[in-house]
């Protein structure tokens, strides 16, 4: 083949809902290209790109994967991901890669919720958009209907850029106009409205043609970039599994995405200047969008983009946060698990290299380094507290859960030191017990596991005086005294904690008044009513008594935690909880249902919109005790079709008869040793 340039790279994203035929449109490519010797099945596990022992098992992508192939002297990369909302976090990345989201939709199952998500989040991401309308050939698919629907949905710059035929068992070229009948539509209006999407990106293209003096040739060429800049998106159609379609697909690609030099520009960001990168630049940047590691070798591969220069074995290159430079060693490119060693990779390009310590989002370079923006990841709401089972098996899961947090930008790890619990946080269930699942294959670990204990907190109402408490201990030899008297009173909700010291003279010793207030803070810490920490309160040490022989560091703080525990039970103590603010994404046809189902969990109604395509989002305040497993409820209410996010908002007092439920189960909890 030809010397790879960046003019001639396209490098596409397959993205779309689950099951909408990515995987079988990547295989039918990479055949058509003459990559493989096979059509590769998803079904019968032939895939070159599902290839884990989990994906060949469930059928189905858990991962992305890259590929590569070559199309009338152009160097097309193609990253194929999963469609599962669970897994999006491997599709959002790998928008951070391209020029051009590809966007997946079945003729039989229509616009499914992660198809518009992700043309949303490839729109906000700036980058160009193509729909490739799958299994046209289904027995329910109404390639028509479904064109009115995206158009309905998206707009009206989506235009068929061919259209099926002879009953689905061929396509028709709109633009370039072609010969024959389609199944629907008029392939001369069709043309009619490719051409004036195209021509409304360029005023004097569009001067041109309004006077009609614009040539095919100027109209073609100008194409790339009406899409990179979104006035136009080809709606394209296919039959995968009959390689219907697959060849005009890849003309399309080559012909109509736009190239590195054409699309999405990225901007190098340090602490000083904001840089447009420059394709055809001489220094060497690029970025990691993907980190995997082979279950069988242990070897971590990191998939980078190059956005300027050239990385070849001559590059001394650093990354994100290290001063140390280093070399690429052997760059490679892959198809699914298979490798092929390459000399370097130009700006535009994607690859990989081996055994390097990086992450995703790190940026690469030669001489300046900085941040590149990657695409928004949502935050993983969906969580489990896990515990080992064996003994001895903590460092092994330590070791398992820093791979999937390094791998998967949408799984987070943490440790409560409060609830004294190891919690892991996911899209939702479908994703944390797939990565439950690849620890005990790949680690040999297995975990026990439970919803994550409600971060509840303690706090006052009134105010108590004068509070005292003396603690005296005699054991034969030297004892312990202490007394103090403190005031206590609340403090602004989130405010947090002061001691104030309000001794005149030395009623307390200056050395042991630091000691009360540590053995206030310790008090706070393991709480009084139920186990959760104190918050919002201010002690003010009034007086006390100093022993000239027994008193000591110990006893005060003893004294300090016992007259805190006594004034705080004075001071009509209540439970608080986190509230926080929810977004529901949901056909309008359950919204009722959804609104009566958020009033049953004690959430407050803060407004709904309305979204393109029928959709709504409804916008509430709820405890999160409430919504600990609202991921199946929602996908219950809404037959898989809803979506959620949801951040903490603030503290509220938990009403009376719920405050009680909490206490005695905390009570219980701790009786039988759960801590």
């Amino acid at each position: 083949m030809a010397a790879i340039t960046t003019e001639n790279i396209r490098n596409i994203v397959l993205v779309g809902h689950n099951g909408a035929g990515k995987t079988t449109l990547a295989e039918a490519m990479l055949f058509k290209a003459g990559m493989t010797n096979r059509l590769g099945s998803v079904n019968d596990g032939t895939s070159v790109l599902d290839f884990t022992d989990e994906e060949k098992e469930k059928k189905s992508s858990y991962h992305s994967a890259t590929c590569y192939l070559t199309h009338k002297g152009s160097h097309i990369n193609i990253i194929d991901t999963p469609g599962a909302s669970d897994f999006c976090g491997y599709a959002i990345g790998a928008l951070a890669a391209v020029e051009t989201a590809v966007v997946v939709v079945s003729a039989a199952d229509g616009i499914g919720v992660n198809t518009r998500k992700m043309i949303e989040r490839a729109r906000e991401f700036g980058l160009a958009t193509m729909i490739v309308v799958s299994r046209i050939d289904a027995d329910t698919a109404n390639p028509e209907e479904l064109v009115g629907q995206i158009q309905e949905s998206f707009g009206p710059e989506y235009v068929p850029v061919n259209l099926p035929a002879n009953s689905a068992k061929s396509v028709v070229p709109c633009f370039p106009k072609g010969s024959g009948t389609p199944d629907f539509g008029d392939l001369d209006d069709a043309y009619t409205a490719a051409v004036e999407a195209v021509v409304s990106a360029d005023d004097d293209l569009m001067e041109k043609y309004l006077g009609g003096e614009a040539r095919d040739d100027e109209i073609s060429d100008f194409a790339p970039q009406a899409v990179a800049n979104g006035v136009i998106t080809p709606i394209l159609f296919v039959n995968s599994r009959e390689d219907i379609g697959i060849a005009e697909v890849l003309d399309a690609i080559v012909d109509l995405a736009p190239s590195p030099l054409q699309g999405k520009k990225r901007t190098l960001v340090d602490d000083e200047n904001e840089i447009e990168l420059d394709p055809a630049g001489p220094d060497f940047v690029a970025q990691v969008f993907r980190v995997a590691t082979d279950a069988k070798s242990n070897i971590k591969y990191s998939f980078f983009r190059v956005f300027s220069g050239v990385l070849d074995s001559s590059v001394s290159m650093k990354s994100t946060g290290e001063g140390k430079a280093v070399r690429a060693g052997q760059i490679q490119r892959l198809i699914g698990a298979d490798h092929v060693d390459i000399d370097g990779a130009v700006s535009g390009d994607i690859a990989a290299v081996s055994k390097l310590d990086l992450h995703i989002g790190d940026v690469l370079f030669s001489k300046q380094g900085g941040k590149i923006a990657m695409p928004k990841f949502p935050e993983p709401m969906f969580a489990l507290a896990i515990q080992s089972k064996g003994r001895g098996d903590d460092d092994k899961i330590g070791s398992a859960l820093k791979r999937f947090v390094d791998e998967d930008p949408c799984f987070k790890v943490t440790r409560d030191p409060v609830m004294h619990e190891l919690v892991i946080h996911g899209v939702g269930d479908l994703h944390v017990r797939s990565i439950l699942a690849r620890m005990s294959k790949q680690f040999k670990v297995e975990v026990d596991t439970k919803p994550p204990k409600i971060p509840y907190r303690e706090t006052i109402t009134t105010t108590a005086k004068n509070v005292e408490y003396t603690h005296k201990k005699q054991t034969g030899g030297a004892g312990q005294f202490a007394r103090v008297f403190i005031n206590m009173l609340p403090a602004e909700r989130g405010e947090g904690y002061e001691f104030i010291d309000k001794i005149f003279g030395g009623a307390i010793d200056q050395a042991f008044r630091p000691s009360v207030d540590k053995g206030i803070k310790a008090q706070m810490t393991e709480g009084v009513l139920a186990g959760y920490p104190v918050v919002d309160v201010k002690v003010e040490l009034i007086d006390g008594k100093t022993h000239p022989v027994d008193s000591k560091d110990i006893a005060f703080q003893i004294a300090g935690r016992g007259a805190f525990r006594d004034a705080f039970m004075r001071c009509k103590p209540v439970l608080l909880e986190p509230i926080v603010n929810v977004e529901v994404t949901s056909p309008a046809e359950f919204v009722g249902d959804l609104q009566g189902d958020l009033a049953s969990r004690r959430g407050r109604p803060q407004g709904q919109d309305m979204l393109p395509g029928n959709m709504t989002v409804l916008k509430a305040v709820v405890p999160l005790a409430e919504v600990a497993d609202y991921h199946s409820r929602l996908s219950s209410i809404t037959a898989g079709q809803g979506s959620y996010a949801m951040e903490f908002s603030h503290y509220e007092a938990v009403p009376g008869n719920i405050e009680q439920q909490v206490i005695d189960q905390a009570k219980k909890a701790t009786q039988s040793g759960d801590n």
